[in-house]
């Protein structure tokens, strides 16, 4: 009985069968399954399918992962653990994030004390309209720019912007885009500025409604164009350099935003204010024109497939987020137009600044992790958190808690740096007293304290119901830093009034 030759498939022929006979099914002859002495040979075949190309699934999966032996262990370990940009010691986070966040804070203790000085212009004082559009404007820049940021970001570190082509296409799709919502939003945030001033006096002046829209529809367009081509340049630079984008795009965003806003906002009101008095028309052509660039910018940004998604969805964020800090503007224009608290507004855009500035730093980085995992809606390597725990937050082992606390120690030690500088530079109207400063420093503490909170369960629980963090949470949580940052800095300020803290000249 002549011997059968077994035939098996080798590893290194990635489950080929040797020869010709199952390269062409069609052509497959039962003499080519006879031995050389016309006997039968045994061939264990295993079930392999071609794809379109004629290449296996099989080999398919192999070209994403290894092709060596031991690629099925070490695929495993590529999937389980997050990618290089991820791997930081607290030492490593806060070293990169320290410089960006003390330049971001100078920037907003720049803006504070712009405010602190346009707050006694005319069109400050007769339209007192333009406070609530302070917030607003601030968080707008935020919204669209710490955004486009995080976006960015995570195109960086998943390899989305490696090539020319991609990268121009990231650039031109998102500029498009931030546009359009610019000047949307910029649009919407006059008209809820109208409402808030309107409702509480009971009076309306068409004049100062044009003004409005026209300043800031003209502000949002101009910064959020600039501070864009600064993003970009900036992302671009800290990939050279191997710096994660994560810990230094956010801040950057705003190191100059809040003063180049608020610069914007206060030169277009005041000029357009004495434009008022012999040239009514100019209002109303200011702000038609910006708004007939609108479909330009929509073309451009529905044709391009990075930012067309967005463009059709990325709307009820900013827009609620611009009506939450409008709330905050209305807080603000309450509490400033009182003469005994004047001295809050050089402090509003710092502690408002440095909580949005560190919980979109979070969420950034949170909104990366979750990426390097998957697509939104699937599960990352620990389960998406609907209702996380404050010790899971900011007491837990991994990266993104570590973090936290990172962020979280900045807090102090930064708020008492640019306090430093405001009264050094004899900014403000407040004396800063010891009981001054602990009511401050209490405020900015619960305001960050509950900003990394909602973030954790914010994003993670976006990324559960298949929403991208990236698009949708930054423009609440900064937001949310606007309201909750004016409102506690508010609230010290009425307390130490009524308990008399004269020595910190409250008001003065």
């Amino acid at each position: 009985m002549a011997s059968k030759l077994e035939h098996k498939e080798t590893p290194q022929a990635n489950g080929a069968v040797p020869g010709d006979c199952l390269a062409s099914p069609e052509r497959a002859q039962p003499s080519d399954f006879l031995g050389t002495d016309g006997t039968g040979v045994e061939v264990v075949v295993l079930e392999s399918r071609a794809n379109a190309k004629g290449v296996r699934e099989e080999d398919a999966l192999l070209e994403n992962g290894s092709q060596s032996n031991e690629s099925d262990d070490t695929s495993t370990e590529r999937g389980a653990e997050p990618a290089s940009p991820l791997k930081e010691t607290s030492f490593s986070i806060g070293l990169q994030v320290l410089f960006p966040f003390l330049l971001a804070g100078f920037g907003t203790v720049a803006a504070g004390m712009v405010l602190d000085i346009v707050q006694h212009w005319d069109v400050f004082k007769y339209v007192t309209e333009v406070f609530i559009l302070v917030p607003a404007l601030l968080g707008l820049k935020g919204n669209l720019e710490m955004t486009l940021a995080s976006r960015l970001s995570t195109a960086a570190n998943i390899g989305q912007m490696d090539t020319p082509k991609e990268l121009w296409k990231m650039i031109t799709g998102n500029m498009a885009l931030i546009q359009v919502q610019a000047t949307v939003v910029g649009f919407l945030a006059s008209i809820a500025a109208v409402v808030f001033g309107w409702i509480p006096d009971g009076h309306f002046s068409m004049d100062h409604a044009v003004l409005l829209c026209a300043s800031s529809v003209a502000t949002a367009f101009i910064a959020s164009l600039v501070l864009g081509m600064i993003m970009i340049g900036v992302i671009i630079g800290s990939r050279k350099m191997g710096i994660n984008p994560d810990n230094v795009a956010t801040p950057i965003a705003a190191s100059l935003g809040d003063l180049i806003t608020l610069a914007l906002l206060s030169g277009i009101s005041w000029g357009l204010y004495k434009e008022l008095e012999s040239k009514a028309y100019v209002n109303p052509l200011v702000c038609a024109f910006f708004i007939s660039l609108l479909p330009l910018w929509i073309v451009v940004a529905k044709r391009n497939s990075a930012t067309r998604e967005v463009l059709y969805s990325g709307w009820e964020p900013v827009i609620i987020a611009m009506a939450i800090s409008s709330v905050g503007g209305l807080i603000l224009d309450r509490t400033v137009s009182d003469p005994n608290f004047a001295g809050m507004a050089v402090f509003t855009p710092v502690i408002n600044g440095v909580g949005g500035n560190l919980v979109a730093v979070q969420a950034s980085r949170i909104s990366t992790y979750l990426h390097m995992s998957g697509e939104p809606g699937d599960s990352p390597g620990t389960a998406p958190r609907r209702c996380p725990s404050p010790c899971s937050t900011f007491f837990s082992s991994d990266v993104n808690s570590r973090s936290a606390r990172v962020l979280f120690l900045l807090v102090v030690p930064g708020h008492l740096v640019f306090l430093y500088t405001i009264s050094s530079m004899q900014g403000g109207h407040t004396t800063l007293t010891l009981i001054f400063i602990v009511f401050y420093m209490t405020a900015a503490l619960l305001q960050v304290l509950i900003l990394l909170y909602i973030a954790d369960w914010m994003v993670h629980w976006m990324w559960g119901r298949h929403l991208d963090p990236d698009n949708f949470s930054i423009p609440y949580l900064t937001a949310l830093g606007d309201l909750i940052g004016t409102g506690l800095l508010a609230l010290s300020f009425h307390v130490l009034w009524l308990i008399g803290d004269r020595d910190s000249d409250v008001g003065d």
